[in-house]
């Protein structure tokens, strides 16, 4: 069974796959790829995002047009932060508007991919050795999912899931727990990290928000750094980035929107290209800058 008949079979009709040996199957029929699908970091910004057509969300159309399909989208969203791990288990997420303050348009919007409960199985039992990871039927897809995704696959048709970020834990530990899921890449999922690497919100300079490439000049020098760690490898930098000083805690307040690096870099093999996209401030205080490996 090639990739494209099984996400028409796990789809059609509203079914999904109902056993862990079924899904196993399928993936030991695909093959262990060499290298696996490509792993992301997409740099989210506004939920705006999601319904414009704009340089941000038509590079994240073009992001996955080389690739595969994939037999699913696995996203760790800055906007699912739990005191423990987490993974959406249901059938069919809903899709949530977790913002205030936006157009109508936004929120009505829906994306209606199915979930795939036998991938979050799978997903637990890779972790299982690490941590404990509860299956999930209350969350659903939010926007630093559904926003970049819809561009991406706005068929609607791939399964996609979330797992959430233990705020009770640091860099180094996601980062770790990363590592333990890269069976999937091998398997056909397309894992993506959604955050931004610059995200200060309190700094944001409203009356530059249509200045194209508009950062302060901490932001632009700590994201040429990141950009700099990301190319050479130096993950320990990356995971010890609150030793950058200043610039650091300026960019980098709270770390949600941070910590999804830490699983795309975590993802990383010994192969795979590293490039970027989006690579531009916003409003001074926030870098869209995207990284692609493999």
């Amino acid at each position: 069974m090639h990739r494209k008949d099984f996400i028409r079979f796990s789809i059609s009709g509203g079914t999904v796959m109902t056993s862990l040996s079924a899904f196993n199957k399928f993936t030991s029929e695909l093959g262990e790829q060499e290298y696996g699908m490509p792993v992301l970091f997409i740099g989210h910004g506004s939920p705006m995002n999601g319904i414009e057509d704009n340089d941000f969300s038509r590079q994240w159309t073009n992001a996955v047009k080389d690739m595969p399909t994939p037999a699913a989208v696995l996203v760790v969203s800055a906007h699912w932060f739990t005191n423990g791990t987490k993974v959406t288990a249901m059938d069919a997420p809903p899709t949530i508007h977790d913002f205030g303050g936006f157009p109508k348009a936004l929120f009505d919007v829906q994306y209606p991919a199915p979930g795939s409960p036998i991938l979050a199985k799978e997903t637990a039992e890779l972790l299982k050795p690490v941590t404990a990871v509860e299956l999930n039927h209350d969350w659903g897809l939010d926007h630093g999912t559904w926003t970049v995704i819809r561009h991406m696959y706005p068929d609607a048709k791939i399964p996609v899931l979330q797992l959430s970020i233990d705020y009770t834990k640091g860099p180094q530990y996601h980062y770790d727990l990363a590592k333990e899921l890269y069976a999937l890449r091998k398997k056909g999922v397309l894992i993506v990290g959604s955050g931004n690497m610059v995200h200060n919100l309190r700094m944001v300079a409203w009356d530059k928000m249509d200045v194209p490439g508009f950062g302060f000049d901490w932001a632009l020098e700590l994201n040429e750094d990141f950009k700099k760690f990301i190319a050479e490898g130096d993950h320990k930098a990356l995971i010890q980035y609150e030793k950058l000083g200043r610039k650091a805690q300026l960019a980098i307040p709270t770390p949600e929107h941070y910590l999804p690096l830490m699983y795309t870099l975590g993802l990383k093999g010994s192969k795979d290209a590293v490039s970027f996209f989006n690579d531009k401030a916003v409003a001074g205080s926030l870098t869209m800058t995207s990284v692609r490996l493999g």
